[in-house]
């Protein structure tokens, strides 16, 4: 076995023993036959440590999954509070622009009285020679009087208005300078579990690769299997909405297309990117994470769900597909996978939530 070879084992082997214990030391990497002799070519892992790399892969793309949800959200959170900020900034500018015409029409008041004297009501009796003419006029003076105070109370209602909002785009600022800081927290989090991911694959041969991708069809295949021993299929027989027939038909449509964390689409996608992207084409706006959708959408039982309702998985509601019929989902499963259809039961199904609130097809 060349050297080279041999060192590639070697690397798979103290990747697998840093990450998990497998077995006792000395037992846990034996090789049950003999040495090949040289031209045997390169030993393969034992399927049970090839087994404990499936696991630990699926336990670091499942960390994965949970710091793209926390990405999303922070990532959702900050568009938001830019927008705020941008129509309180908008709001500002229109404050200014319009405490400066009121400025403006007080000082033209200010400069109107001065230019009257300012002589008070009486002596302007005593010099009129017409008490009609003074009448008509103390009238109009309390017409102007009541004008000055609406322009003051206004004047200050604007500048009350000016302060709140700038406190409250100081706030909204706050705000997403942390959202920012969670989002590079929960990048950094999501680019760890990939890179710890794909230098555990790496480390293997070809053949161990090829047979890991069998095994987890076989993990996948056994849990669908046993989902639908269970009977549930038969009574699942609802029919989609028109909303979610059109859901089905964009997600179906991105079949093959890679997956890539944080990504609505058009030509890569995460797991809620490619639901609420297949949802907002339908003409209905859903959140953006599979825990927001698990959270805030109508909750549908098993039996009950239909084509284009979202089946959320894990207790962590960090993974999420929709439903096609069939006993099928089409999903964006992980880092490394392309937009595919799989068994409904082939992960634990946490519940399953409906975007639409039709009752049915036509």
């Amino acid at each position: 076995m060349g050297t080279g070879k041999r060192g590639l084992i070697a690397t798979a082997v103290a990747v697998v023993c840093a990450v998990t214990v497998l077995a006792a030391p000395g037992t846990a990497f034996a090789n049950p036959t003999p040495s090949p002799t040289p031209s045997a070519g390169p030993a393969l892992a034992p399927a049970k440590d090839l087994e404990a790399v499936r696991k630990k892969l699926d336990k670091l793309y499942r960390a994965a999954a949970r710091a793209t949800d926390e990405y999303n959200a922070a990532e959702e959170k900050a568009d938001k509070q830019s927008t705020e900020v941008v129509e309180l900034a908008k709001k500002i500018v229109k404050g200014q622009e319009k405490l400066r015409k009121l400025k403006d029409r007080a000082g033209a008041a200010a400069a109107a009285q001065y230019r009257g004297g300012g002589l008070p009501p009486e002596a302007h009796l005593v010099l009129s020679d017409d008490p009609q003419d003074f009448l008509d006029g103390a009238g109009r003076v309390r017409e102007g009087h009541h004008a000055t105070k609406g322009l003051l109370g206004e004047l200050t209602r604007t500048q009350e208005d000016l302060e709140q909002y700038a406190k409250d785009a100081s706030a909204q600022l706050k705000k997403l300078e942390a959202g920012r800081k969670a989002k590079a927290a929960a990048q950094k989090k999501i680019e760890k579990q990939i890179a710890q991911a794909e230098k555990l694959e790496s480390a293997l041969q070809k053949e161990e690769q090829e047979r890991l991708a069998e095994l987890e069809k076989e993990a996948a295949n056994k849990a669908q299997t046993a989902w639908l021993d269970s009977g549930i299929l038969d009574e699942i027989n609802g029919k989609a909405s028109d909303q979610g027939k059109k859901a089905v038909k964009y997600a179906t449509a991105q079949i093959g297309k890679p997956y890539q964390w944080g990504a609505e689409g058009p030509r890569t996608y995460d797991c809620s990117g490619l639901t609420s992207q297949a949802w907002i084409s339908a003409g209905r706006g859903i959140p953006r994470t599979s825990q927001e959708q698990w959270k805030q959408l109508r909750h549908i039982d098993v039996q009950d769900m239909r084509p284009g309702d979202l089946i959320i998985y894990f207790g962590d509601a960090s993974h999420v597909a929709m439903y096609i019929g069939d006993g099928a989902i089409v999903h964006a499963p992980r880092p490394g996978r392309t937009v595919t259809i799989a068994g409904a039961g082939s992960m634990p199904i946490l519940g399953v939530v409906r975007p639409d609130a039709g009752t049915g097809a036509n």
